[in-house]
């Protein structure tokens, strides 16, 4: 499905936006690799006729990434686990600071969007490029990989540093935009 001129929205209601982290360091197997779901984002996608004209913007609220599962480890994530998780989220690694994305150029390739930006995170700004498909259904995804330190976050770490989360992280994104109308 290629994409049709309009304006289209996508936020928790009818798509995914999720973090992937991977677990790092000498005491690797103790710790999990997380799914994490933003629960509070809205993105805006214009396909505009001119197809030099095509943005998107996207804002998320950084207290609103929940864990959704932790696989490997040597026990499963508890309540008090996924509680401590959020809570270094929200005040160590991301600080209550806005996310955001807003496109420079956006390019147009049959059913793949080439997207350029800013994408801000901690009140650090850095490009990053990703690629949007769209296939049969309407339904859309892509991802990304941020990598923490460009932006000036420190990975979390434990057990003084032998356990670690990746510097590198994947941002996730699936849904079924909804057309709105100009």
């Amino acid at each position: 499905m290629s994409f049709q001129a309009g304006r289209y929205r996508l936020g928790p209601d009818n798509a995914t936006l999720a973090v992937r982290t991977e677990r790092g360091g000498a005491a690797a197997k103790a710790g999990h690799d997380l799914l994490i779901h933003v629960t509070a984002w809205e993105a805006t996608l214009v396909i505009a006729d001119d197809p030099g004209a095509t943005t998107m913007e996207l804002t998320a609220d950084p207290t609103s990434l929940r864990v959704q599962e932790g696989t490997g480890g040597i026990q499963a994530l508890g309540d008090e686990d996924v509680a401590s998780i959020h809570q270094t989220i929200d005040e160590e690694v991301l600080g209550r600071q806005g996310i955001s994305f807003r496109s420079t150029r956006v390019e147009a390739d049959g059913d793949t969007l080439r997207a350029r930006g800013d994408l801000t995170i901690v009140g650090n700004t850095q490009p990053v490029e990703f690629d949007l498909v769209s296939s049969d259904g309407g339904k859309l995804s892509g991802s990304a990989v941020v990598t923490q330190t460009a932006f000036g976050m420190k990975p979390y770490s434990a057990l003084f540093g032998a356990l670690k989360v990746r510097d590198q992280v994947q941002v996730v994104l699936e849904g079924h935009p909804e057309a709105q109308s100009r």
